[in-house]
């Protein structure tokens, strides 16, 4: 068939027919159903996937890309920290002592995490902890403590925070928690209140005389930063052997990263429904053109066109509707995402979803993803009407119409 012709059918079906306004309606309908279905699913997309970053990247500075910790009694003092620098001169260490605490109010009581550290090593693997102490020097008995907690006791810079530990100092004739008092010196905001709550850091020389350690004790773990976490974390283990276990972030959080992808996946076969329920309008409104236009379809077939030709003209007709949708589609996406992303159209509790502002990210594999399962359906809703147009019985259809 000459493409001028297949052209000129394409064209006349889609012309608005005056007689039949139910199939142009229809066509309409399936078009914006493409359209709506493709723009929703790339925003939805671009917000799962935004989201999924941020906490990535929230995790990643406060549960550290690799955690070393011993196994049974193997030793985590200095020189095994000294013996890790010479061995991965590429990645930074910084070993800490932890203990759990009670954090005393004046009418309330708080639990805690307080670690002791060295501030010069962790700054460097910290981020949070370096802009807090940007214009600060801790030592002794000061303490960095998260804003959550701040503004949960009211505190300001210099006060005294008490501490309650879970050793025991024999007092009278009984054994009394140990209490020590702490001068707050500098606040911190990881963006989840869980950290901003929970964790504190102090002078690791400090945390040790408190919990009654020798001068040169074995530390608690080794937080290390790791540009490439991912490969590093096997380079450690296979170098420490059975001895310490080495753990990176995204195995610390295994189950909340696993639900996020579910999730995600979940929200994609959902919003895809909706473009395959925009594709049964292409479905009815290619049948109603090939019922209505019988009589021309089988004259065109009687004058010689094959009946592939017919296919590939009905066929094309559906890929019309659908790709238009498609494109206008990712046309609305992309604005859609372009104004929540200039524009504080949408905003978040910072504490709860870790920033305030929309995270976006629409990533190139998500984006394929949609546009090939699109177009699947798209070419499978077109294809049922095209084969029916070539099922058309010539001679009854010339005979009676």
């Amino acid at each position: 068939m000459n493409k001028s012709v297949l052209k000129y059918l394409l064209f006349k079906y889609l012309r608005f027919d005056k007689e039949q306004p139910f199939i142009n309606l229809s066509m309409l309908l399936a078009f914006l159903g493409v359209c709506v279905g493709l723009c929703v699913l790339l925003v939805a997309m671009a917000i799962m996937n935004g989201f999924d970053k941020e906490f990535e990247k929230r995790f990643f500075v406060m549960n550290y890309p690799i955690t070393i910790l011993p196994k049974f009694y193997a030793p985590v003092n200095d020189e095994f920290i000294d013996e890790l620098r010479k061995t991965f001169p590429n990645l930074l260490f910084s070993p800490y002592i932890s203990t759990q605490v009670v954090i005393k109010g004046d009418n309330r009581f708080e639990g805690g995490v307080l670690f002791g550290v060295n501030f010069n090593d962790e700054k460097k693997i910290n981020e949070v902890v370096a802009k807090a102490l940007k214009d600060e020097n801790l030592s002794g008995f000061d303490i960095l403590v998260g804003s959550a907690l701040i503004d949960e006791f009211g505190l300001h810079k210099n006060d005294k925070l008490s501490l309650i530990f879970s050793n025991l100092n024999p007092s009278g004739f009984s054994l009394v928690p140990q209490t020590k008092r702490f001068d707050v010196k500098a606040r911190f905001t990881s963006g989840l209140a869980f950290y901003d709550k929970a964790y504190m850091y102090t002078d690791v020389d400090a945390l040790k005389k408190v919990l009654g350690m020798p001068k040169n004790p074995n530390y608690d773990g080794v937080h290390v930063y790791s540009d490439n976490a991912f490969k590093d974390v096997e380079k450690i283990k296979s170098y420490l052997k059975d001895d310490y276990a080495v753990v990176g972030w995204w195995e610390q959080n295994k189950n909340f990263f696993s639900a996020l992808e579910l999730e995600k996946r979940a929200l994609f076969i959902v919003l895809m429904l909706i473009i395959l329920v925009a594709s049964l309008n292409i479905v009815s409104s290619l049948l109603m053109i090939v019922m209505n236009r019988r009589s021309e379809i089988a004259l065109l077939l009687a004058l010689g066109a094959s009946k592939n030709e017919v296919k590939k003209s009905f066929f094309a007709l559906g890929m019309l509707i659908g790709g238009g949708g498609m494109i206008v589609g990712v046309m609305l996406a992309f604005f859609a995402l372009w104004l929540l992303g200039n524009f504080d159209i949408v905003t978040l509790p910072a504490d709860v979803y870790g920033t305030s502002k929309l995270p976006l990210d629409l990533s190139l594999m998500d984006f394929s993803l949609t546009i090939i399962g699109a177009l699947i359906i798209i070419a499978l809703s077109s294809f049922y009407p095209a084969k029916k147009a070539t099922q058309i019985n010539i001679l009854d259809t010339l005979r009676n119409e």
